[in-house]
């Protein structure tokens, strides 16, 4: 690619012809100095430059809040999920603008960072909090550095992370009893909106969003297994069906005899719905919306009258008794009864919790538990479920008064 330096005034200029746009050339022209040596410097760099990137930004001087829309744009809402790219959204525009927003890309140090988030630390925020917005940080200068060669150094990678006191970080994780749970089962029984939702939760130790998007060809009745490999998520305002949180999230989960019946007569009942209100009976087919070229797997609800034209049946197993798709914001009441009612503090991720710790107390296998529950790392499981619950220590106890039963003397 060349390019041209030419003086106007006092100061002299280069130019050099960029990428056509609807075969229009498009050049260039900027201040290189107040030289031809000094304009002949800058030209070579601003070529290098523009053949590294692919697309011409002022490096010099774009700021950290144009980047951020930049690595948005370009990044995020290509390669991450849309719940995702809303926890991305809030953390830049709540965080990271409003503190370094009207800093040059170029002039963030480790210094600069290490304040901010010290500042943070020091304004009570949680550790998972903290986490979340550092990872934030890190993988967009991360992207910055490469690809985009926008900057040469990644000024996160030398940030220290503030000491939390560990008794304020260890985990507080809710679980139930098995008699809170018939409690809760009492509130809300069969052919309740609730039930079918709670009596999944409980027996497989799925995610809501996993449970809410079971469809019946989900279910292996002949083996016992119910096949996890979508979710229910609302994007903006309409119901989509996406992709799980990791990989490892699509799983087949292996289900005790209980469930099933529940499934069994769950599956009935719907049947006798569907005939006892005919066309007004709601059914639901998935239809593709591409926005801004992303493909979105949105689900559209129909009476059965209109629905002989669609050839996409899904059939949801947690519907209300009219058809209608038990969603999250449905769901979402449920909890605040129970606490009122029964005065148990529950939410449905306490159904998970409850379900791997039962397994771990009763000597599951960790590994298996581990993928019950989708988790990409055995290691995020036993930093999970790290806590020792007093049966698991008696347990502990009583295995170690066993084995040394024949050595001791006492």
């Amino acid at each position: 690619m060349e390019g041209h330096v030419r003086k106007r005034g006092s100061k002299w200029y280069y130019s050099f012809e960029a990428s056509s746009i609807d075969n229009k050339r498009k050049r260039i022209e900027r201040v290189g100095g107040r030289t031809k040596k000094e304009a002949e410097a800058a030209l070579r760099i601003a070529i290098q430059e523009f053949d590294n990137a692919g697309v011409h930004f002022d490096i010099c001087n774009i700021s950290v809040t144009e980047y951020y829309k930049f690595w948005f744009d370009n990044y995020v809402f290509i390669n991450c999920k849309y719940q995702t790219q809303r926890n991305y959204q809030s953390i830049i525009k709540n965080h990271i603008i409003p503190s370094l927003g009207l800093y040059k890309l170029r002039s963030i140090t480790p210094s600069i960072l290490q304040e901010f988030v010290n500042s943070k630390f020091n304004n009570g925020f949680s550790k998972n909090h903290l986490l979340g917005i550092v990872n934030v940080i890190n993988n967009s200068m991360k992207y910055a550095v490469y690809p985009c060669k926008f900057i040469r150094d990644n000024p996160a990678l030398y940030l220290v992370f503030p000491k939390y006191d560990h008794a304020k970080t260890s985990q507080n994780l809710k679980t139930i009893t098995n008699d809170e749970f018939n409690k809760i089962i009492e509130l809300f029984p069969f052919k309740t909106i609730y039930y079918i939702p709670l009596m999944i939760g409980y027996h497989t130790g799925c995610r809501i969003s996993e449970v809410l998007g079971l469809t019946w060809n989900d279910i292996d009745f002949n083996n016992n297994i119910i096949n996890i490999d979508k979710i229910l998520y609302k994007h903006d305002n309409f119901w989509c069906l996406g992709s799980t949180k990791t990989k490892t999230s699509v799983r087949k989960i292996k289900v005790g005899s209980t469930l099933i019946k529940v499934l069994k007569q769950q599956k009935k009942w719907q049947l006798e719905c569907r005939m006892l209100y005919g066309e007004l009976y709601r059914r639901y087919f998935e239809m593709d919306e591409f926005i801004k070229s992303k493909k979105i797997r949105k689900i559209q609800e129909v009476a059965s009258t209109n629905f002989e034209k669609h050839n996409s049946d899904l059939e949801f197993i947690c519907v209300k008794e009219n058809g209608q798709l038990v969603n999250s914001d449905i769901f979402k009441y449920g909890p605040s009864v129970i606490k009122k009612k029964l005065n148990i503090d529950f939410n449905f991720h306490s159904l998970r919790h409850t379900h791997a710790t039962m397994l771990i107390e009763n000597g599951a296998n960790i590994k298996d538990v581990q993928t019950r529950l989708g988790h990409s790392y055995i290691s995020t499981t036993l930093d999970t479920y790290s806590h020792v619950t007093d049966k698991m220590s008696e347990k502990s106890v009583a295995i170690f008064e066993e084995a040394t039963k024949s050595t001791s003397k006492l």
